[in-house]
């Protein structure tokens, strides 16, 4: 039964793990940002005057060295993103997955550069940006951004899915196996790089047709991507969306310092880096849109459900509420508080979508111009206050205290009037149970915790698939009838979403990379390998 081919279950764990693996680059990016922003921000002449034991010669240079390594993950993430997609997607030998992306992007971009040499369409440097082409790794090539990054990724993942385990005859027996991988890397890499030049117009136009589109809604561009990424959030696919804006020309293409830059964020980083004045119109699409609704609005719902809770209850569900609003206010991850209220009012989701979607617009309309990824109080304070009041910080405090009020009322009066069994309001205590033992997870070794997960899922033996996002676990199962939903949460699941008929997410919070472990040394200890 394993073995059947499942294209419709293929699809979905393959756009799923796609999503994940962006993360990998985009978790460095986050942090490298933060370094990024504490440089700028202590470096920038109007942050010297008010504090003016900053302007120190040792200082300065200390500040413009995080600065400059903050820098690191723009500058080079479409080599990050050649090598994140197959060390994510790949099951077996990830170590020479990886290895294989470095060498494919850089020897996909050689090729390129041997085309447009041959075929006498390079460029001369003073016109470089004009023509489209640029330096990447010291080689003259397409300006292809990310979506370079991500192609090699992709070519290479699929070439180490077919070849690495692939055996050769006797006498080149040494070169098989996952020795095969990078070879047939660079020999079919060197040939996409010709083909390429040939093809990047239509590419371009459709990335260009997309970001038209979200352009031509005018304000309503942010609300679109603001509420498309909630709407996918349950799905597991609103990474892709979010990579797609961040860091391709669909999130507008702007000249920084004369240098050609595509992507919200990486226009935003260049900005940061080169002191050059913030784009309103990259910001959009970041952190500031997120705020009113993950430092305010998310709190407001954990409240609500506090509030409306049964009195006896309130203490057993406040330390899974407390950690979900640290979590969403502090790092932006959101899912722990989304998550009690997703399945039992798919309508409140639903006005959760919409409000988040008119946090974004609002904010861009008011002005503001705070960057970066998360959306949480780091993000509000480095790049909104440190940056100076031109980012308009304090509106998100104004907007941020409104959508408190309309989260927490709104979500109040469904909960009490339409009798919603949120944490704590069960009249058989299940919920208020569930709650205690996700409290209780935190404190209770994590090998117990994958035992009875495990157990929960089916067994060893159910599992085809093991892995995991920032929250989830992903799974690809054999039988999802064996799959105890109850149990799942009765040992620290947040969520249960059944995508199709094996494919299975199973949202249990920040420390997931920890539970996968676990049971992933459980399948092993009992000769169950795994995959993912």
């Amino acid at each position: 039964m394993k073995t059947k081919v499942r294209s419709a279950s293929k699809g979905w764990e393959f756009f799923q793990g796609l999503g994940k693996t962006f993360m990998l680059p985009v978790a460095l990016l986050a942090f490298m940002g933060l370094l990024l922003g504490i440089g700028s921000s202590f470096t920038s002449p109007t942050t010297i005057e008010n504090l003016p034991f900053l302007d120190n010669p040792v200082v300065q240079v200390i500040l413009r060295f995080i600065s400059t390594i903050g820098g690191f993950a723009f500058t080079y993430l479409p080599l990050l993103f050649a090598m994140a997609i197959p060390l994510g997607l790949a099951r077996y030998e990830k170590g020479v997955a990886a290895f294989s992306g470095l060498i494919g992007y850089i020897i996909m971009h050689l090729s390129i550069n041997f085309y447009l040499v041959e075929t006498d369409k390079i460029a001369n440097a003073d016109v470089m940006r004009q023509e489209g082409q640029g330096m990447v790794l010291g080689i003259q090539s397409l300006e292809m951004g990310v979506l370079g990054g991500i192609i090699a990724g992709l070519v290479v993942y699929l070439l180490h899915q077919r070849f690495h385990n692939v055996k050769l005859p006797q006498a080149f027996a040494f070169f098989g196996g996952a020795r095969f991988v990078p070879i047939i890397t660079a020999i079919t890499l060197s040939i996409v790089g010709l083909i390429i030049p040939m093809i990047w117009p239509f590419f371009t136009m459709i990335i260009n047709g997309i970001g038209s589109t979200i352009k031509g809604a005018g304000v309503f561009g942010p609300f679109l991507f603001g509420a498309g990424e909630r709407l996918l959030l349950p799905f597991g696919l609103h990474h892709i969306l979010v990579a797609m804006i961040r860091f391709t020309e669909a999130g507008g293409t702007a000249v920084v310092n004369g240098e050609t830059v595509s992507g919200a964020l990486n226009i935003f980083y260049a900005e940061l880096k080169s002191g050059s004045p913030i784009s309103a119109s990259a910001t959009a699409f970041l952190s500031q849109g997120k705020m009113p609704t993950f430092m305010f609005g998310l709190p407001a719902v954990a409240l609500a459900i506090y509030h409306t809770a049964k009195p006896e209850n309130r203490k057993k569900i406040k330390g899974l509420l407390i950690s979900g609003v640290i979590a969403t206010f502090v790092t932006g991850i959101t899912e722990p508080i989304e998550f009690l209220f997703l399945f039992l009012a798919p309508a409140l989701y639903g006005i959760h979508v919409v409000l988040t979607g008119l946090g974004f617009m609002v904010m861009a309309l008011l002005g503001t111009k705070i960057g970066n990824t998360d959306g949480g109080i780091l993000d509000f304070l480095i790049f909104g206050v440190l940056q100076g009041t031109y980012t308009k910080w304090y509106l998100v405090l104004i907007v941020g205290l409104i959508w408190f009020a309309i989260y927490y009322f709104v979500f109040r009066f469904a909960i009490t009037k339409f009798n919603l069994k949120t944490p704590g309001r069960e009249d058989n205590d299940t919920e208020a149970e569930i709650a205690q033992s996700n409290e209780n997870n935190g404190k209770a070794s994590s090998n117990g915790q994958a035992v009875q997960l495990l157990s929960a899922l089916g067994g060893p033996e159910n599992i085809q698939s093991l892995d995991n996002c920032i929250t989830r676990l992903r799974l690809v199962v054999d039988n999802m009838e064996k799959i105890d939903e109850q149990a799942l949460k009765k040992n620290g699941a947040l969520g249960v979403i059944k995508l199709d008929e094996h494919n299975l997410q199973v949202v249990i919070g920040t420390h997931v990379s920890h539970v996968r472990v676990e049971i992933g040394k459980l399948m092993e200890s009992k000769g169950y390998k795994i995959s993912g």
